[in-house]
């Protein structure tokens, strides 16, 4: 019986992953909720929705296909949520997260929109991210007037982690700013809710604006800054991942958790390549039970995840503020490194940034979307004048 278990690196590599995709961006996914005028008891619902969707899609992806299919929250997606224009409803945010879901279920049955989306611009796509995700990351640095020590200290955690133990650079910089506040005593009473998992469904209110200018960009920044990229990861440990069926598979999940609250459920990368090494499990035919004991370790979290939210809703919203910001500098390079790649498309990808990050709201319109029209316009332009010439 013992030998049929998995080994323990497998163990080890599951729970590794679990703990850096939940902990290295939770305090991102509350200020998200939080911004969306979500309730205590419906972030924690919004919590447990998403890490439940990650554990039973996941563990059914990859018992089906026999590969390990790691799924998570979108982090990209909750940056631009909490960027978002304050004072959406909470059922308007709900119809925003069932619209971009329903939008990621038809890119992976109608194969017109699958080719349509391989020929979005990664330039462009990046470059909306990083202008979503720069607010906050200039806002850490901000905070350096009001608390210098805890600015100090996440940064230089933060950057020796790095060097050092890459891996555990945001968890650690998380344990450093908690630590530091319950140090100085100015962590908050639990505000009242749940300690175990609960689901309070919330009927959808449907905005065309909210959804061209949130739901649109939402979709677009899961697919091009977490689907393919997760696909990438797989090719790259040896597996032949079929798209339709992950990318459907987890948007299936995504529309079913959406009503309690979930913004966004995709494949994973950086997680991913932690379970799809060699070192998860030495047998790449079995490696798929590491992406089973993954989804394990989120059904756990789901269980006590209202608990984890009321802790963090505790927190001062400097220290919130401060913890996305380190949380999200790894994002924001890979996305200025993407949107740079292609020296062709710099000029559309830099105005789409410029403008991203202006926070310019017009019409209704939220400054990601005015992004977007500003960079496929500068790109459309950009080669029709270089096909003249």
């Amino acid at each position: 019986m013992l030998r049929s278990l998995p080994p323990v690196p497998a163990w080890s590599s599951a729970l590794i992953a679990a703990l850096v995709g939940f902990g290295g961006t939770i305090a991102l996914v509350v200020q998200a909720m939080r911004n969306l005028g979500a309730s205590g008891d419906q972030t924690g619902s919004a919590v447990t929705a998403l890490c439940l969707g990650i554990a039973v899609a996941g563990a059914a992806l990859s018992l089906r296909l026999r590969m390990p299919v790691v799924l998570a929250w979108s982090t990209p997606g909750a940056a631009l949520l909490a960027a978002a224009a304050p004072g959406l409803s909470w059922p308007v945010a709900i119809g925003i997260f069932l619209s971009a879901a329903l939008m990621m279920i038809l890119l992976g049955i109608v194969p017109l929109l699958g080719r349509l989306a391989e020929r979005i611009p990664a330039s462009i796509a990046s470059a909306m991210l990083a202008g979503v995700l720069l607010p906050f990351c200039l806002r850490l640095f901000g905070l350096g007037a009001t608390d210098p020590l805890l600015v100090a200290l996440l940064v230089a955690v933060f950057v020796i982690a790095r060097q050092r133990l890459p891996l555990y650079a945001l968890l650690l910089a998380l344990a450093a700013g908690m630590a530091l506040t319950l140090l100085r005593g100015d962590i908050g009473p639990l505000p009242p809710g749940a300690t175990l998992g609960t689901l309070l469904p919330v009927v959808p209110a449907f905005d065309a604006r909210a959804i061209l200018s949130v739901g649109v960009p939402l979709f677009l920044v899961t697919l091009v800054s977490q689907n393919l990229p997760g696909l990438v990861v797989l090719r790259s440990a040896g597996y032949t991942p079929p798209p339709r069926p992950l990318i459907v598979g987890s948007a299936l999940a995504w529309l079913a958790a959406a009503p309690f609250g979930a913004h966004g459920l995709n494949l994973a990368a950086i997680t991913a390549a932690i379970c799809t090494a060699e070192e998860a499990h030495p047998d790449r035919a079995k490696r798929w039970t590491v992406g089973m004991l993954y989804a394990g370790f989120y059904l756990l979290l789901a269980i006590f995840s209202p608990l984890l939210v009321r802790l963090f809703l505790a927190l001062p919203s400097t220290v919130i503020a401060a913890l996305t910001g380190v949380a999200l500098i790894p994002a924001l390079l890979g996305a200025m490194e993407a949107m740079m790649a292609a020296k062709s498309d710099r000029d559309p990808a830099i105005l789409t940034f410029l403008a991203t990050g202006s926070g310019l709201t017009l019409f209704g319109l939220g400054s990601a979307f005015w992004g977007l029209v500003v960079g496929f316009l500068a790109l459309a332009a950009s080669r029709w004048l270089s096909a003249r010439s």
